[in-house]
């Protein structure tokens, strides 16, 4: 275990500005939540349909934004800033593509998109109208999501609490204006939600940029940084990313489909989950917080080339981690009726999503062990594949394949068919702790003479 005090000053302050951006930002989804709940259940729904697209968007964003990190901090490690801005330069240009055709799909084809997680017209009409909106965010969520794994990987990480606490704010206000027509303002639905979320995003964008034209001082960056990518630099940056844009392109698939699945067995299940999945997403976000830490102090540290100093921080990060997955369990328990009391739900699916909730509330102990430990320690080690594998096995030959069954052939209830679909948290404990402990992961990825 590492005994330095300021290492670990250092690693949970980084941890609760990720942590706590991490709940800001989703607590704008759970905004959204619960005043589209208490407006109808179709207008939940049919934003929660939606939201499985930009899932799966924010996902493969998060993957090319944590290349960024892996192969920026080994370089920042190493005290070479100019690699890092030919790195972030590619990211950008692969971030702004996906966003092109993003907002095309949903532009020209929403309708046909949203029937693949329900057949419900009612939901796919509300989704439809969210959708004319929301689809405008996908360019300014891109920039702004870039430009701070840019910052991210020099060690540059309050700025997005900032950031979140503001949206979070300018979202809620005007959500509860637009959404149910107040001050003089007309009723408009799930379109005043979209606008609430667009507003937030264009501030978000706005505000960092003069950050970092006025106060940034690591990188100094600059517009015509983003114009060029060295090509030598930008085919290390698709080969340690690639692997972690399938994983979390499939990881959002996963999510999308587990949603398909529970929404085509009952109509009531895409609301009960979209509940019970909003919070269980907050409070996931302590070890998706710990993820992003863990993943910048292991590969600085690979960077730095003590590989002693590597294996400790691995057993001490691993501990740190149970103990995070406790307290992130015992929370969802604590806060899942408060929370679900603001829904105004029908009581059948009340009770299915307080089941749900329940039911979460143990996987989140588990997923707070594997998540970091493959993404933050072996990821951000440098063994981007291991993740890859490891989930085309757990989920896509083991997940997936058995809730289908359950749910289609067997029958069974939407809350089996819910500890099906996330025992991959509980089994993915085993080989994370073998490679951690056992494995070889831990590579350099830095070029020499980059500089």
């Amino acid at each position: 275990m590492i005994r330095e005090k300021q290492f670990y000053k250092q690693f949970f302050a980084m941890c609760l500005v990720l942590v706590l951006q991490n709940v800001i930002t989703l607590s704008v989804n759970l905004a959204d939540n619960i005043m589209l709940g208490a407006y109808s259940e179709a207008a939940l729904s049919g934003v929660a349909a939606v939201n499985q697209i930009q899932f799966i968007y924010q996902q493969v964003l998060s993957a090319l934004g944590e290349g960024v990190v892996i192969l920026g901090s080994q370089y920042f490690g190493r005290g070479e800033i100019r690699p890092m801005k030919e790195i972030m330069a590619g990211a950008m240009h692969f971030g702004l593509a996906l966003c092109a055709v993003l907002f095309l799909v949903m532009s020209f084809m929403p309708g046909r998109v949203l029937m693949i997680f329900t057949s419900d017209a009612a939901i796919i009409e509300q989704g439809v109208r969210y959708t004319n909106v929301i689809r405008f965010t996908y360019l300014f969520f891109a920039l702004t999501q870039m430009l701070l794994a840019s910052l991210r990987s020099a060690g540059t990480v309050r700025i997005s609490l900032w950031l979140s606490l503001m949206a979070l704010v300018v979202n809620c206000c005007i959500n509860y204006t637009l959404i149910y027509g107040h001050f003089g303002a007309p009723e408009m639905g799930v379109t005043g939600a979209a606008i609430g979320t667009l507003t937030s995003r264009i501030l978000e964008l706005a505000v960092l940029l003069v950050y970092i034209a006025r106060k940034e001082k690591v990188l100094h960056l600059k517009p015509a940084d983003f114009l060029h990518a060295d090509a030598v630099l930008r085919r290390d940056y698709v080969r340690v990313t690639w692997p972690m844009v399938i994983v979390q392109g499939l990881w959002g698939f996963n999510i999308a489909l587990q949603n398909a699945i529970l929404g085509h067995m009952t109509a009531r299940a895409i609301a009960a989950n979209s509940a019970a999945s909003t919070m269980y997403s907050i409070v996931k976000a302590m070890p998706v917080g710990t993820c992003g830490a863990a993943a910048f102090f292991t590969a600085r540290t690979v960077g730095e080339g003590d590989m002693e100093k590597v294996r400790q921080l691995s057993r001490t990060l691993q501990v740190l981690f149970v103990c995070i997955g406790v307290a992130a369990g015992v929370i969802l328990f604590f806060i899942r009726l408060p929370i679900l009391s603001l829904y105004k739900l029908e009581p059948e699916t009340m009770e299915m999503a307080r089941a749900f909730t329940l039911i979460l509330c143990l996987f989140a102990v588990t997923m707070s062990y594997q998540m970091p430990t493959n993404n933050g320690i072996v990821r951000g080690g440098g063994d981007t594949k291991f993740t890859m594998k490891l989930d085309l096995i757990s989920i896509w030959c083991i997940v997936l394949p058995l809730s289908f069954v359950m749910a289609f052939v067997v029958k069974a209830s939407p809350i089996v068919v819910m500890w099906c679909l996330n025992a991959d948290q509980v089994f993915k404990c085993v080989p994370a702790f073998i490679k951690a402990n056992f494995g070889h992961w831990a590579k350099k990825l830095t070029r020499e003479g980059a500089a």
